[in-house]
């Protein structure tokens, strides 16, 4: 009996270890995993956010330079119109008929 004792008695600490061991293990992937999200965190503050920043800002003074041209052109066209009536009436058949001859193809 106190062979089987003894057993249940190194059964139960070998249990314990393990227990403790895997508790351990999981404490320690716990601080790892913080560690990496800090990181993560400190790589998006540092380098994403400004890189898409900066790219934000470019694409918006594209946009912008590309309403200007459109605004130029529609002011250019304007003008010519006021000043060449009969050649836009003229070059606005011509874009008619031809849109018409495509379209029945």
């Amino acid at each position: 009996m106190a062979t089987t004792t003894n057993t249940n008695f190194k059964a139960s600490g070998i249990a314990d270890a393990a227990t403790d061991f895997a508790q351990d293990a999981r404490d320690a992937a716990g601080a790892e995993l913080a560690a990496l999200r800090e990181k993560v965190e400190a790589l998006m503050r540092d380098r994403v956010t400004p890189a898409l920043a900066g790219v934000a800002g470019r694409a918006e003074d594209a946009a912008h330079d590309a309403m200007e041209a459109v605004r130029r052109q529609k002011n250019t066209l304007s003008a010519t119109v006021r000043e060449q009536p009969i050649a836009a009436v003229g070059a606005a058949a011509l874009a008619g008929i031809a849109i018409g001859l495509l379209l029945r193809r």
